[in-house]
């Protein structure tokens, strides 16, 4: 049985189609009704179980509801995924400090009040998996995202301080973490912005499925923490090696990389204090650039054939050496 938050749209309903293919019981936690509606009528098509649980993860009263409601209709949680996200795309000097604290409530504390909900049920019964569902931006920071930016960061060192207290328990539980790529999901249609232009994910973009793929996988496999995409892959190890480079790489691109050049509408409606009515579903209005696989991933998911590979054709090489 799975709780999976934010699963109205974008990855968090990418992945509710993911575990409906293998007829899930899922409880559906996010804030827009129709979207969860949505969400269910596609998991009971894929011969699943359903919960709508309309929810505010920023509040741990809500959370708390939601868990229990979800135990009492399916029985014991198995995995939990802290998916929901907000952000404000702005200049900080122009964020207000209610966005702030908005974004860090929801994004952020979202995460810890899941992980709370989660591990009161799972540690009783020493069994059971959290994915928090990270970015690149847990370790690279872009700029125009500083609230959501600090938040990823926040959930990574959260996690890690939770994991080592589950080994000092000799805790069963397991707590992983899924650093993801730019994406296209809706969020880019909906997220509060002060840009001139049509937000944009920055480019390469992939398709929610790709997100979807990783955090099943990881749900299901001792992984620490999966990577995936060749750009998440490149922020991580580039930001340990020229971290001031990228400082100043993204203090230009960075502000073009998120725009189309399509004028915004200033007045379309934003997600940040309630969800936009309708249901949008997983992908946003990115799908002629995104890709819909991510070949680091394959090979990641796969190192252990790709090892046995590797051995092989060595093995092979040197025979044909020693032939010749």
């Amino acid at each position: 049985m799975v709780v999976i938050t934010g699963a109205s749209a974008g990855v968090g309903r990418a992945l509710v189609r993911e575990f409906a293919q293998r007829k899930a019981k899922i409880g559906l936690l996010a804030r827009g009704k129709d979207g969860l509606e949505g969400a269910r009528k596609e998991v009971e098509a894929a011969g699943g179980e359903a919960l709508v649980l309309p929810t505010d993860v920023a509040d741990p009263d809500q959370v708390e509801a939601a868990a229990a409601a979800v135990e009492q209709a399916f029985g014991p949680i198995d995995i939990w995924v802290n998916n929901a996200m907000v952000t404000v795309i702005s200049p900080f000097k122009e964020m207000t400090a209610a966005e702030f604290r908005r974004v860090t409530e929801v994004t952020y504390l979202g995460a810890v009040y899941g992980t709370m909900a989660a591990l009161k049920r799972m540690l009783p019964r020493d069994r059971g998996t959290i994915v928090q569902v990270g970015s690149a931006l847990a370790y690279r920071s872009i700029p125009l995202q500083s609230a959501y930016c600090g938040a990823k960061h926040g959930i990574k060192g959260f996690t890690d301080s939770i994991r080592s207290e589950l080994i000092h328990d000799k805790s069963r539980v397991r707590i992983t973490m899924v650093q993801l790529p730019a994406l296209n999901t809706p969020q880019f249609s909906w997220a509060k912005t002060r840009l001139p232009n049509q937000p944009q994910p920055v480019p390469p973009i992939f398709q929610p499925e790709v997100a979807a793929e990783a955090i099943y996988w990881a749900a299901h496999h001792d992984r620490r923490e999966l990577s995936v995409g060749w750009p998440t892959v490149k922020a991580i190890e580039g930001n340990k090696v020229i971290p001031g480079f990228l400082d100043w790489y993204l203090a230009g691109f960075g502000y073009t990389g998120q725009q189309t050049d399509q004028p915004v509408d200033p007045n379309r409606p934003d997600n940040l204090w309630e969800p936009v009515p309708g249901d949008h579903g997983a992908h946003g209005l990115f799908d002629k650039k995104a890709k819909p696989l991510s070949m680091q991933l394959s090979i990641d998911l796969r190192r252990g054939w790709a090892a046995a590979g590797v051995a092989l054709l060595a093995v092979a090489i040197g025979a044909l050496l020693n032939a010749r």
